[in-house]
């Protein structure tokens, strides 16, 4: 007689999202356009947002999605009721029917990106990373002072003459071209992240 061998489950590949990350309160705007799972954590969500947006991580973040507010709890940094662990939290989960959430990054700073939901794609049993597919404008360099601290930045670093040029060119340590935005160097950080 022989032994009856168990199937192996076969795992479903996951729907695919495109999501639309706007950074809020700044003109012209900055956004990026991305594709991930729908199976991405909420962490590795931080993470592909700290590339495409081309911050350093260096300050706290929060999601609010679907009424929930999702963050690493710390009761130093926490105002009010504290944010729900974001650790195994997946995005589609979160989402529940919500086609639209908030992303907000340093608290200082306050840079609040709205992220939309644009489109449900069909499963892609090969693709299991994120990918930026379209973007416009460069994002605020860390610490720049929130909205009215990049539109100073911005005119002062672009204005040869203006009195404080040379000031934020040693600050920031390069000339800035807000209107820059690098699709390949974008993405191949991505594909560093193991989804």
């Amino acid at each position: 007689m022989s032994k009856v061998v168990p199937l192996k489950k076969v795992r479903t590949p996951p729907h695919l999202l495109q999501l639309k990350v706007e950074l809020a309160g700044i003109k012209p705007l900055i956004w990026r356009r991305v594709v991930l799972p729908e199976t991405i954590t909420l962490p590795k969500l931080h993470q592909v947002i700290q590339i495409v947006m081309g911050w350093q991580d260096y300050h706290l973040h929060e999601f609010e999605i679907a009424g929930e507010r999702y963050g690493i709890p710390d009761p130093d940094y926490d105002f009010g009721e504290p944010a729900k662990n974001e650790q195994r939290v997946r995005l589609a989960a979160a989402l529940s029917t919500a086609s639209s959430f908030r992303y907000i990054y340093d608290f200082g700073d306050n840079w609040d990106h709205r992220i939309k939901v644009e489109r449900r794609l069909p499963p892609d049993p090969v693709f299991d990373i994120a990918l930026c597919v379209a973007g416009a404008n460069a994002a605020p360099p860390e610490d720049v002072g929130g909205a009215p601290g990049y539109a100073a930045f911005v005119e002062a670093i672009t204005q040869p003459y203006h009195p404080d040029h040379q000031q934020m060119l040693e600050w920031f340590g390069a000339s800035f071209d807000p209107t820059a935005f690098d699709l390949s160097a974008t993405d191949l950080p991505l594909t560093r992240i193991k989804l």
